[in-house]
């Protein structure tokens, strides 16, 4: 392995690849929903996310080895933010490929679960999936420059106003969840509404996920003091 500098390089890029990928996937679930509602082909858009899925596992697996690769032997690296954050970095690059694979699964339970489109709790979820899309691209631009802040010695990256708006978006798909649920079992039309209620609880956990992953950030940035987090707290 090179010196410091080249190892904070391929970090970056490689992290770089990966959200895109990650915002690739998450982003796709308005079109899958819109699909679906239209009768069009939504099995396309499902394997376009199962594909980058699996693109975004290889690919994590590849940041997950750079950083475990990176041992007390390679030059200038011992004492770099990067080392003293292994393990955490390793847990939060593992909590960032549960995205993916929250995804997934909701685009794999709506081909197999098939929920009417045409009850009001449905619309309920279209928006959550744009919530989640709009956190997933919020979410890319906040890690880059976590990881930038991280593997550049002397650089300092302010976090909050990311950080904010995600906590935003889950608290505003809290109430989607709780909306879609409760019309659900409210409409005597709605003929199943655990169906909704399933669906409602997917993607509430793929929108927590998210804002964990800020959580994870706020706790490794209150080590390092050119990684700024603001007035963002983690909760529990």
């Amino acid at each position: 392995m090179s010196d410091e500098v080249g190892f904070g390089e391929r970090l970056e890029s490689q992290t770089v690849t990966y959200l895109d990928r990650l915002n690739d996937c998450a982003g796709l679930l308005p079109e899958l929903l819109d699909r679906y509602a239209a009768g069009g082909d939504y099995e396309g858009t499902l394997a376009e996310i199962e594909a980058i899925e699996s693109e975004a596992d290889a690919l994590v697996r590849e940041i997950t080895a750079l950083i475990t690769d990176a041992g007390a032997d390679d030059i200038g690296l011992l004492n770099t933010r990067i080392n003293f954050n292994e393990s955490a970095l390793l847990d939060f690059y593992g909590d960032l490929d549960v995205v993916a694979n929250h995804t997934e699964r909701i685009g794999q339970e709506l081909a197999m679960m098939r929920p009417d489109p045409s009850p009001e709790p449905f619309e309920s979820l279209r928006e959550m999936g744009e919530e989640v899309a709009s956190m997933a691209e919020t979410l890319e631009d906040v890690v880059v420059r976590f990881v930038r802040g991280l593997s550049r010695t002397g650089a300092r990256e302010t976090l909050t106003e990311g950080i904010e708006s995600i906590r935003a978006a889950e608290s505003r798909c809290d109430e989607l969840r709780n909306d879609a649920i409760g019309t659900a079992f409210a409409d005597d039309a709605v003929t199943n509404p655990l169906v909704y209620r399933e669906f409602a609880i997917l993607f509430d956990e793929l929108a927590n996920a998210m804002e964990d992953l800020t959580d994870a950030m706020v706790i490794i940035a209150s080590k390092e003091p050119g990684i700024v987090t603001g007035d963002a707290t983690t909760e529990e």
